[in-house]
């Protein structure tokens, strides 16, 4: 199979959404747009991505600034998608191989989708294929338009479709696979003929198809991976569809979750197997929960938490930047942060890690089979001894924490 490329359009702003950051940076589930379009490319094997930014440029390449398969591509003016292309010419006017063509702001296509579109571009043998989605409600989309026999005659966007095309349900939601040198055959090729004076890519499409080029459009996505995000009540539709396929892959994985409605786990989470999930539990940012624990209800885990097995933490419990080893129990209303936890660790209700001090955050250290009665607070920078044991309501600092190790 021929060398694949991405190019990712990721250059334009979003009046609808009111706001100063990257549409692409906006987070579905914990993870800017962007991050889940890169994965899907990593994930079928492409090694050199061309982003496209344009407002906020800046602001997408620190983001991203450690990824050493992409390439950063400026388009100054947005003047349409053919022209976001057009951009990229001097990386890619001599380049043989196949260009995919994604939107960095659809967080929701599945890498299998695009194995599906690679697979059948390369049998096929065409100069572009293009995954369409058949939707109940095509407002807003580009039309598939075929003739009798079903082959496809060209693209028509919403704003300049005919009251006919507008009844079409199979839809363009701009993912594209593309032979690189018939692509840049047919963009130079393109006029800004249509409502909004754009260069559309999709007349590239119209014009391989006029020029006698093999074009095939195959519907190889779900209605959900289609989902435009133009507005913050879009954004938090996409949350939802993809939190419901988070919790379904740790459900398949051997995660229960006792009220899926009514959990929050973030994209880059990973949870044990036979853990529980109790309802009202947030689960925020890069955390692992190691098997068998159970979580909630109403527990917040936060980003650079790391449980071990067998972990309980109950309700209101907060952990933020800890590590708990393997029998921990915090059952009621504690907060753990910047903290390590030694194994078979009681901490009662009430207890708290006071971890900043005005000026910075310091760490707790708890050994191994420590006990923490009900409302003590630990004051960090704190190091308790294996055994020791804290009484409840008591205040513990640096030094009356020597005391406790002596006793143990």
């Amino acid at each position: 199979m021929a060398e694949t490329v991405a190019i990712i359009l990721a250059a334009g702003g979003s009046t609808r959404m009111n706001t100063q950051l990257a549409k692409v940076l906006h987070e579905v589930c914990g993870r800017p747009m962007l991050a889940y379009v890169l994965q899907a490319c990593r994930k079928v094997g492409i090694k050199r991505m061309y982003v496209v930014v344009g407002f906020s440029a800046a602001q997408v390449e620190s983001r991203f600034a450690d990824a050493d398969d992409i390439v950063w591509v400026r388009q100054d003016q947005q003047l349409g998608t053919a022209h976001a292309v057009m951009c990229c010419r001097e990386h890619l006017q001599d380049f043989e191989g196949q260009t995919l063509i994604l939107c960095g702001d659809g967080p929701l296509l599945r890498s299998q989708t695009l194995r599906t579109l690679m697979d059948k571009h390369e049998a096929g043998q065409s100069a572009a294929t293009l995954a369409t989605a058949v939707l109940d409600d095509p407002t807003g989309y580009g039309r598939i338009v075929r003739d009798a026999y079903g082959n496809i005659q060209g693209i028509v966007e919403h704003l300049d479709c005919t009251p006919e095309q507008l009844e079409i349900k199979e839809t363009n939601p701009s993912n594209y696979l593309f032979n690189n040198k018939r692509l840049f055959e047919a963009i130079d090729n393109i006029k800004p003929d249509n409502v909004k004076k754009e260069y559309y890519l999709t007349d590239a499409i119209s014009g391989l198809i006029s020029t006698g080029h093999k074009v095939e459009a195959i519907t190889a996505m779900q209605p959900d991976e289609a989902v435009g995000i133009n507005s913050r009540a879009q954004l938090s539709e996409a949350s939802k569809i993809m939190q419901r396929r988070i919790q379904a892959r740790l459900m398949d994985n051997g995660v229960t979750i006792v009220d899926p409605g009514n959990t929050w786990i973030d994209a880059r989470a990973q949870i044990g197997q036979d853990t529980v999930i109790e309802p009202f539990t947030y689960i925020h940012g890069e955390v692992k929960i190691g098997q068998g624990c159970r979580i909630g209800p109403f527990a917040y885990l936060r980003d650079g938490t790391v449980l071990d097995r067998d972990v309980v933490l109950g309700v209101y419990t907060e952990v933020k930047n800890s590590t708990l080893a393997e029998g921990v129990r915090a059952r009621h209303l504690s907060f753990i942060g910047d903290t390590t936890v030694g194994r078979n660790v009681n901490i009662g209700a009430g207890s708290i890690t006071a971890n900043f001090d005005g000026e910075k955050v310091n760490r707790t250290s708890i050994g191994d089979n420590c006990y923490v009665g009900s409302g003590a607070v630990l004051i960090a920078p704190l190091e308790l001894t294996e055994g020791s044991n804290v009484g409840a309501g008591t205040v513990v600092s640096k030094e009356s924490a020597k005391e406790l190790g002596k006793k143990a």
